[in-house]
């Protein structure tokens, strides 16, 4: 089957079940295909958990949870070593990061020791326990969520943490019609257990080997690169974007190009994700703050003041 088929049967598979919420459907899948993580920040029960294990069934990939609480150790994660009497020898037991698709419940409710313990994992695709490196099943993603209005008891992600994110997320209430139909659906029994694989992770992979392969010209990476250079500038942001924040912007608009059925990216998809790729990684200074600046504003602002290349 054609991949761009293909990747258009599997966002409508996952809008199926996660009723009006197509832009965020897509940059998931954007951050799947272009080998990202996602941190899903919004309030309780607005499917972040849902959105995770529909992809999981719709990939028929391994699905992985876990719920992060204050006592949750880096073991719970990366797995442990257990001696074996019969062998005297040491086993490796895997943890929860050894699926395709890990959900991080709450990753902010965890200790900073337990969060760092992804790291890792996030940027290599591996885990060392006990000295042995361990190889993570491709493809692999991360999708940590955390409630935005909740600040006892938890533990804030650090700027470099923070930085391993292709995107920030937020899904938001649905309409009025939306959640009709969504009560609708759950009484008709179209629940995200029902949910049928269109695809195979073998496909995914390929499809992310195409990512990889889509055209950037020359006059799109000067575009990009002016986009960072102005956040660095930008005196109300205590830092800019990183390197790797623009080679992820990169990727990430790749990732939006193939989901439109070009091999080329224009700068329209570096417009499309820019925001969920850029602003999580900006924390405001103390004076920008106080004038109760918004981030997003600056942001956006920045974005428009690039000269948009043409041809």
């Amino acid at each position: 089957m054609d991949e761009y088929v293909l990747v258009r049967k599997l966002k409508e598979n996952i809008n199926k079940v996660f009723v009006g919420k197509e832009d965020v459907v897509e940059d998931m899948l954007v951050c799947l295909l272009a080998g990202g993580h996602i941190l899903l920040e919004d309030v309780p029960g607005v499917g972040k958990t849902t959105l995770a294990g529909v992809l999981a069934k719709s990939i028929n990939g391994s699905f992985g949870r876990i719920q992060f609480t204050p006592d949750t150790l880096p073991g719970d994660i990366a797995g442990v070593s257990i001696y074996n009497m019969k062998t005297n020898d040491f086993e490796y037991r895997p943890g929860a990061v050894m699926n395709q698709i890990l959900l991080a419940d709450e990753i902010n409710r965890t200790s900073p020791k337990t969060q760092a313990s992804l790291l890792e994992a996030m940027a290599e695709g591996q885990v060392t326990v006990d000295g042995q490196v361990h190889m993570l099943p491709e493809p692999f993603i991360v999708i940590a969520t955390q409630n935005p209005i909740e600040f006892i008891g938890t533990y804030s992600l650090p700027e470099a943490q923070m930085d391993r994110f292709m995107m920030r997320l937020s899904i938001g209430y649905p309409s009025r019609e939306q959640e009709i139909r969504m009560a609708a659906q759950f009484l008709n029994g179209e629940t995200p257990d029902h949910v049928e694989p269109v695809c195979r992770t073998e496909e995914i992979l390929k499809m992310k080997e195409l990512v990889s392969k889509i055209t950037v010209k020359e006059e799109l990476f000067c575009y990009i690169e002016d986009i960072i250079a102005l956040t660095r500038e930008e005196h109300r942001f205590v830092l800019g974007a990183s390197p790797r924040a623009m080679l992820i912007l990169m990727r990430a608009s790749q990732g939006r190009a193939f989901l439109q059925g070009r091999d080329y990216v224009k700068p329209d998809d570096v417009k499309a994700v820019a925001m969920q790729v850029l602003l999580h990684r900006f924390t405001l200074s103390s004076e920008a703050r106080i004038q109760k600046a918004d981030a997003a504003g600056i942001l956006r602002n920045l974005i428009s003041k690039v000269k948009v290349p043409v041809g």
